[in-house]
């Protein structure tokens, strides 16, 4: 899909198979206009799309899918680096839309099989909870850790919340370095009030603060003001999914942080190339039966 075309040139090379040439545009009332130029027949085909920006990508990935199928492609996948719509996991309030379920249901319906890299599993344990084909998930700790290794001196990894424990364990431990969390307490999309505590035994260390995302980034922002108070120097952040919104990159690096991200979603803080894991992943799951 438009805006994914240096992904799925790594990946097939990779997998050394074709990169089908798809057409799109809007008419002037703002419909699409879809055209593949590859022939699909009895193919298998993936498409990629990365999901930042959801809502003007899923309706034309939809048609995509669709159209696929209708010239003939006897599998037709979705690769989507980035996952969106799993926040609203539950309703949290009277009225609400569980959105994750409602797009599960869209893609499910769309799609023989699906690849992502570390979606946003909250209340959900697993992503056949709620999609009912067969998913790969990826997962980008050993890839950060690698990262860490090779570009920081006596790092500290610094994970957001207690949740992610676990998570930024394995990223330490791979990354043979101490690590801590923070304690945060969100009262709103951005707001989000912070605490570091006990870091005086680690003084001397570059902070890594690691996160599965950066969207409006307030939870970085206040961690790297709350460092550089406690004398710390600039910290390094690290994000496997770069969402960036209100340009909260330009703010982190403003506040003198180094920002660095896989290229799940592409944008000019990439250096963590997740394309190998994502090929590995596809190869895998082609093994499942088209369905009937």
């Amino acid at each position: 899909m438009p805006g994914n075309e240096r992904l799925t040139t790594e990946l097939a090379d990779q997998l050394d198979c074709e990169t089908g040439k798809l057409n799109t545009r809007q008419f002037p009332d703002g419909e699409t206009y879809l055209r593949f130029a590859t022939d699909l027949n009895k193919r298998s085909v993936a498409i990629v799309c990365t999901l930042a920006h959801p809502d003007e990508k899923i309706l034309p990935l939809i048609f995509a899918a669709a159209t696929a199928r209708e010239l003939g492609a006897s599998k037709v996948g979705l690769v989507a680096p980035y996952l969106a719509y799993m926040r609203q996991d539950r309703r949290f309030n009277a009225g609400e839309a569980v959105t994750s379920r409602q797009v599960a249901r869209l893609i499910s319906e769309a799609f023989d099989w699906m690849v992502t890299i570390d979606p946003h599993l909250h209340r959900y344990g697993d992503l056949s909870e709620i999609y009912s084909i067969p998913t790969r998930v990826v997962h980008a700790a050993p890839l950060i850790s690698k990262w860490v290794k090779a570009n920081i001196e006596k790092p500290l990894i610094i994970g957001p919340d207690s949740e992610s424990e676990q998570w930024v364990a394995a990223v330490a431990s791979d990354a043979a370095a101490p690590y801590c969390v923070l304690e945060k307490v969100r009262h709103g999309d951005r707001d989000v009030r912070i605490t570091l505590r006990n870091l005086e035994a680690w003084q001397g260390r570059t902070a890594v603060l690691v996160d599965d995302i950066i969207s409006s980034g307030r939870t970085m922002i206040e961690a790297v003001r709350l460092l550089a108070g406690q004398g710390w120097p600039p910290p390094v952040c690290i994000a496997v999914h770069g969402l960036f919104a209100d340009h909260s990159d330009e703010l982190l690096v403003g506040a003198g942080a180094r920002v660095v991200t896989t290229n799940s979603v592409g944008t000019g803080r990439s250096e963590i190339d997740i394309g190998p894991l994502l090929g590995d992943a596809i190869k895998a799951i082609e093994s499942v039966q088209p369905r009937l």
